[in-house]
């Protein structure tokens, strides 16, 4: 990897932090509910990305370098593993034990699946 990989990976987790803020507070705007949809959907959707991602990586059609910026800056930037789990320790403790439970399981089988989807898409291609 050359040194500019390394600024054009930070800039775009920047950027990619920048944009889920961005998105959070729309999406909290427009659904005003208890569950956190707004990281449920940021997280599926950047998993949805990163599957396609590499599979495009893998078939070769997406140099490897741009996966790195891609995936690892800006979607690294984007998803957020730990403000699901904060939440859902916040859930647990205001007793909302099988809300945290849905949240947790909810989370993680969208985003495995979404993953998965994009990663049979990217190949297809």
């Amino acid at each position: 990897m050359t040194p500019g990989i390394f600024l054009l990976l930070a800039l775009a987790g920047g950027f990619g932090a920048v944009v889920r803020f961005i998105v959070d507070g729309l999406i909290r705007d427009h659904l005003k509910t208890s569950f956190q949809w707004a990281t449920t959907i940021i997280n599926v959707s950047g998993s949805l990305v990163l599957g396609l991602l590499t599979g495009v990586v893998f078939v070769h059609l997406v140099p490897t370098d741009l996966s790195y910026i891609i995936g690892t800056g800006f979607l690294g930037g984007y998803t957020t593993f730990s403000t699901a789990s904060y939440e859902t320790v916040q859930l647990i403790k205001q007793g909302r034990h099988g809300a945290s439970f849905i949240s947790g399981v909810v989370m993680l089988v969208l985003s495995v699946a979404a993953a998965a989807i994009g990663l049979w898409v990217g190949a297809a291609l």
